[in-house]
């Protein structure tokens, strides 16, 4: 992996991680909602034996990480190392600068509903780049890869056990809005984790065969992506022409639609949208 890859790595890990525990402390916690999540079950363990929540989700975190190491693979496992410390942190951070003892909103579905959006996208950033949150994550990672479920429902099926627990410490209604905010949950996960899946498919064809050469070039070379080519025949003039096919992701997308536009290549271009990709297709490095 390239040294810029990396940082951008680390990087979204560390902003994904933000988001989730951003969502946990402001959202969750006070407006006592037991979401499916490792933080949602040491809300109700705090409730009980008094301990700090930082310090129950830290070892609580720390159980399940043994578990990504030996069902998900030593990658994963290093990256859900750094998570994992990171929510504690995040947390303590928290509870020392923004001390928030009440619902933000002073509604529980609002709470509700911005605790889903926002760690439901810190989520998705962490599942994308291989890492998780931790805890629950872990569960619903080891699920996928045993069930080929997809992400989203695997959080949901993990996160129920937790919600469940709520009701040991709050009220029905608590336990109603945990349920229906761990599924809510699961299915904002698998929108995001779809948004950053998707491709441009991508084809060209040029007037002048040297351009589809340096066009072929700049894909291989520049963007480091692969390119099929095609025969083609234009139906009104008969003449034969060269038809370039690539798959990218957005960023690449811009970064080429730029250089045709700065080098005034004479080009007829069509975009599609592809859901996913499965097979010899990596990121670049």
């Amino acid at each position: 992996m390239g040294k810029k890859k990396t940082v951008q790595e680390v990087l979204t890990i560390t902003f994904g991680m933000l988001l989730v525990s951003a969502a946990v402390y402001f959202f969750m916690v006070p407006s006592e909602i037991v979401v499916g999540s490792v933080s949602g079950l040491a809300m109700v363990l705090a409730q009980v034996s008094g301990i700090q929540l930082s310090v129950l989700t830290f070892i609580l975190n720390a159980v399940l990480l043994i578990v990504g190491f030996i069902f998900i693979g030593k990658d994963f496992g290093a990256k859900t190392v750094y998570t994992s410390m990171l929510l504690p942190v995040f947390l303590w951070i928290f509870e020392r600068i923004f001390p928030v003892e009440e619902s933000l909103t002073g509604n529980t579905v609002f709470d509700l509903a911005g605790y889903i959006l926002v760690v439901a996208l810190g989520q998705a950033m962490l599942f994308h780049a291989n890492a998780s949150s931790g805890g629950i994550d872990v569960a619903a990672k080891v699920v996928s890869k045993f069930t080929h479920m997809e992400i989203g429902k695997a959080v949901t099926a993990a996160g129920m056990v937790t919600a469940m627990t709520s009701i040991f410490v709050y009220d029905i209604g608590t336990l109603f809005v945990s349920i229906l905010g761990t599924y809510a949950n699961g299915v904002a996960v698998d929108y995001f984790i779809d948004g950053f899946k998707k491709r441009k498919r991508v084809c060209i064809i040029a007037d002048d065969n040297r351009d589809y050469q340096e066009i072929e070039q700049y894909i291989i070379h520049e963007l480091k992506r692969g390119a099929t080519l095609y025969a083609a025949q234009g139906a009104y003039d008969k003449t034969h022409r060269t038809e370039l096919v690539t798959i990218l992701t957005q960023h690449e997308y811009k970064l080429l639609l730029n250089y045709l536009h700065t080098t005034q290549k004479k080009v007829f271009v069509t975009v599609s949208v592809v859901n996913e990709v499965i097979g010899n297709w990596n990121e670049a490095s």
